[in-house]
């Protein structure tokens, strides 16, 4: 798909894909011969451990290049620079980053400790590969001339890998996940060419329609010897609508007038399910498991900047 270029484009860090739930996928029969997907060796497996950094050396290195060729190359190229866009799309998209780096660090956490890899030293490694892999790309921006290296998405990379470092140190677990819904949103088709066409770039692109969560695991939090179920969760959302463009709204696309929309933040409070922490068939453990980034619709209460009050029955 050939993309043409705005002003306020986004960055193509917007099409990353969790190359690390690829890399899952690709190991899944021997994941599904387990009891338990993905789970902890108390015994160091080289094994294991080579057939993961073979397979994420191969993976990595076709995205980069990748990316160079299918997508920067279109673009022209300048000395390294940095680039301030801490004010684009209402910060949605440095959400999505931390978003993004939390999961990375998470899924790599998982795969090394399977490799029977010390819990401290895995903690590393997960946060080492989450912030290099989304360091490379912000590197790549530093070279084109219509972005540059942003430090706002560098920083929100730190606080999405912060937040799963902690946790797996402190707790030895994912307490608060960070999680991602979207939907379809009316404003794509007054800029299709910014906000995305398809479906699957709709989704990508239209920061209108995405929505980001910390799900938060209620039985964590609970004293020992409550009797809770596992799976219940609490989740506090940010999204925000009326975005025709990354700073402001323009008048007009190609000369047809376009309707004024208000750019709006959005909080969000609703129900949300950790269905990985019930143990079930392997199968369906892996199910559960890929499906872990992702909120489960759910009733939402939302109370947005323009300080009105919106239930939904069902929200995604």
């Amino acid at each position: 798909m050939l993309l043409r270029f705005s002003s306020n484009m986004c960055k193509p860090a917007v099409y990353r894909v969790h190359l690390y739930f690829l890399l899952v996928c690709f190991f899944l029969p021997e994941f599904l011969a387990s009891q338990h997907f993905l789970p902890p060796s108390e015994t160091y497996r080289p094994d294991r451990l080579r057939k993961v950094v073979i397979s994420e050396v191969l993976v990595g290195t076709a995205v980069g290049v990748g990316l160079n060729y299918l997508w920067y190359k279109k673009f022209p190229r300048s000395r390294f620079h940095f680039f301030n866009d801490g004010r684009e799309w209402l910060q949605m998209d440095k959400i999505g980053h931390a978003t993004t780096a939390y999961n990375l660090g998470v899924v790599q956490y998982d795969l090394m400790r399977w490799c029977g890899v010390k819990k401290n030293d895995a903690i590393l490694i997960g946060s080492g590969t989450a912030l290099g892999g989304l360091a490379i790309i912000e590197i790549l921006d530093g070279f084109s001339t219509h972005w540059g290296f942003s430090k706002a998405d560098m920083l929100a990379n730190l606080v999405g890998t912060a937040i799963f470092a902690s946790q797996q140190r402190w707790w030895d677990q994912q307490r608060i996940s960070m999680k991602f819904s979207a939907h379809f949103s009316p404003y794509a088709q007054y800029h299709s060419g910014e906000l995305g066409k398809s479906w699957t770039s709709r989704i990508l692109k239209d920061y209108n329609g995405q929505s980001y969560w910390l799900s938060v695991n209620i039985k964590s939090f609970l004293p020992r010897g409550i009797s809770f179920p596992e799976w219940p969760a609490v989740s506090i959302g940010y999204g925000a609508g009326g975005m025709i463009g990354g700073y402001s709204n323009p008048d007009t696309i190609k000369g047809v007038p376009i309707p004024h929309f208000e750019r709006t933040r959005r909080y969000m409070l609703g129900l949300d399910a950790d269905l990985f922490r019930v143990r079930s068939i392997a199968p369906v453990d892996a199910a559960t498991y890929l499906i872990r980034p992702f909120k489960i619709p759910s009733p939402v209460l939302e109370m947005n900047s323009k300080k009105k009050v919106k239930f939904y029955g069902l929200y995604h």
